[in-house]
């Protein structure tokens, strides 16, 4: 296991070196000058400008400035934003649990409506209900982010006012300094009667939009391993020995199909963070997906570079658990690699 463990992580190192690669260049093909976010635009002599490019490092060589951005990511450092001069990886951090509080729910309501609905299908393939669902399915997974998040902004919150447009509690009727930055946890804590309530409230919009579209991943990999584990000699016996058709599918048939769900929904969580730019943008829910929108509006390169690096490193450690417990889960994979 070991050993299996130590081949999968050593499969990362290349990807994150790749990776650290094209983020550098790609964040200096965007257009502009960091130097004009940090002292402005007007007004800037021509050797207060050449202290600034040497205090930023921009006068170094390319392959210079690639050596040092590296060593620093080594060494934990992600750089300082050219705006609130705050370290890169401290604002990550702030803001990074309301980014997780928000995915947890969204993959939360992508695996409870998906894995029964694709169960479902499974059950009645070929009927009107397998129909139906699956064609639910291939549109939810079509539907852009935007257009989805703004459809139910005016149809939710604005026309029937069910519940909140934007942010993540209600800042008049509720304030208390957070505790752990997931605000249905700190909300409970501070005490304040309908604190949970509102921000749940706030929560329910986003979690469903950014759910959207791995629940119906979930929906059409449940459906399929079903399909294929229904085929099972097992499950044939089971029959065979006159046990009920929901022990059939709910003992039997779905609990070894939801091996390779587990497995999907795990490698769900790169979708859940480039989602999470749009989703938290338009409920204008502070966590990082709006961050890195706000360092591209303002020319805040170090912020978006760390911040890139950052979330891309958390996906490739989500991936690596998955990789790895899929190992623990089906031993065939472990030992074939």
């Amino acid at each position: 296991m070991i050993k299996f463990f130590l081949k999968r992580l050593a499969l990362t190192v290349p990807t994150f070196i790749a990776l650290m690669f094209l983020t550098f260049v790609a964040i200096r093909m965007v257009p502009g000058d960091p130097v004009e976010v940090r002292v402005g635009e007007r007004g800037i002599s021509p050797e207060r400008l050449a202290y600034f490019r040497h205090e930023l490092g921009l006068d170094q060589p390319v392959w210079k400035q690639f050596l040092d951005y590296v060593w620093g990511v080594l060494h934990g450092d992600f750089g300082s934003s050219l705006v609130t001069n705050e370290k890169v990886l401290h604002e990550f951090v702030t803001l990074f649990p309301a980014t997780v509080e928000l995915s947890f729910f969204a993959m939360a309501f992508a695996a409870l409506i998906g894995v029964p609905a694709g169960a479902m299908a499974a059950a009645r393939r070929g009927r009107q209900v397998d129909q139906i669902l699956m064609s639910v399915s291939v549109a939810g997974y079509s539907m852009p982010i935007f257009w989805w998040g703004l459809l139910l902004v005016m149809l939710v919150s604005v026309n029937l006012g069910w519940l909140p447009v934007s942010g993540r509690i209600d800042p008049i009727k509720y304030y208390f300094d957070p505790v752990t930055g997931f605000m249905l946890i700190d909300a409970w804590l501070s005490g304040q009667e309908g604190a949970v309530k509102d921000a749940f409230a706030h929560l329910v919009l986003p979690a469903i939009v950014l759910g959207t579209v791995p629940l119906a991943v979930v929906a059409r990999m449940t459906r399929s391993s079903m399909l294929e584990v229904l085929g099972e000699d097992y499950i044939r016996t089971a029959r065979a020995k006159g046990l009920s058709e929901a022990r059939v599918y709910g003992l039997h048939a779905l609990r070894n199909a939801l091996i390779p769900v587990v497995t999907v929904i795990g490698l769900q969580v790169g979708t859940l963070m480039a989602g999470a730019v749009l989703t938290e943008t338009i409920f204008s829910w502070p966590g990082v997906g709006k961050w890195l929108i706000e360092a591209i509006g303002r020319r805040d390169y170090p912020a978006l570079q760390g911040g890139v690096m950052l979330v891309s490193s958390v996906v490739i450690l989500v991936n690596l658990i998955v990789d790895v417990l899929y190992g623990v889960i089906n031993p065939r994979i472990r030992h074939a690699a």
